[in-house]
């Protein structure tokens, strides 16, 4: 990558100190809903795919410290990245990242996880490319988000489940190819009034649950806040409780 600026970002209201690259795709709102939409518990296992610097990642150990969790990416800088943000935060003995491509998975990762988490590359045409080569990298899918999934899949064991963050105008390919039961689809929508433009798709691996569609969240006020139970999560690292949440 050569030489390249890094920043340092806060997450939940302070609690995370994270360091990316300030080139290329960057984590932020997403990664810490994906983290905290995970029903994950104490002496659970954990697999993110495509960790980027480990915000998702380590949000999520931020909440649920017993568990253990690998975090997988294809740039060797971003692995790197994120295992030194996982020492800083303290969180080293419970999380580590490894150099892995989501499309042709290592021996040592063909193994199944109680949970696993995604917020794959989710531009689709080269219309929505962005000037920035790494960052776009990082964003188009080059038609392999069915791939993607099918490898989240294989990898969440039995009772476990498969989280994914994307656009909602992905949805319905989405959907095409999971499986017809133990589907939750989640939306989240900016306001009252505007079209979601995020969705959480959840997985339960055995559920015989037909696909569900919940009400989702809304994430801010008219005024611009964030609501009370978005500010939860983003701030105090608060759990999404999918199946109970209102708009």
């Amino acid at each position: 990558m050569g030489v390249t600026e890094i920043s340092e970002d806060r997450f939940l209201n302070g609690r995370l100190r994270i360091r990316q690259f300030t080139r290329g795709f960057r984590s932020g709102l997403d990664a810490v809903i994906l983290a905290a939409a995970v029903p994950a518990k104490g002496g659970d296992t954990v697999l993110e795919l495509g960790s980027g610097a480990g915000v998702a990642s380590l949000c999520l150990t931020a909440r649920v410290p017993e568990c253990t969790t690998t975090g997988m990416e294809i740039d060797s800088d971003l692995v790197s990245l994120a295992n030194e943000n996982a020492l800083a935060n303290g969180m080293a003995s419970c999380v580590r990242f490894v150099q892995a491509d989501v499309l042709s998975l290592p021996p040592e990762l063909r193994t199944t996880f109680d949970h696993v988490l995604c917020n794959p590359p989710f531009h689709n045409s080269d219309a929505e490319s962005s000037p920035d080569d790494l960052r776009a990298k990082a964003l188009q899918d080059t038609g392999n988000l069915s791939r993607w999934l099918q490898t989240g899949l294989k990898r969440t064991a039995a009772n476990g489940t498969f989280t994914v963050i994307l656009r909602a105008d992905r949805l319905k390919q989405t959907i095409d190819g999971l499986p017809e039961n133990g589907v939750t689809v989640f939306p989240l929508w900016p306001r009252r009034d505007a079209a979601a433009k995020r969705v959480i798709i959840q997985v339960h691996r055995g559920k015989r649950a037909r696909f569900t569609l919940f009400p989702g969240l809304v994430l801010h006020e008219s005024d611009g806040r964030y609501r009370p139970e978005a500010d939860a999560i983003l701030r105090d690292g608060a759990r999404l409780e999918i199946a109970e949440s209102r708009r």
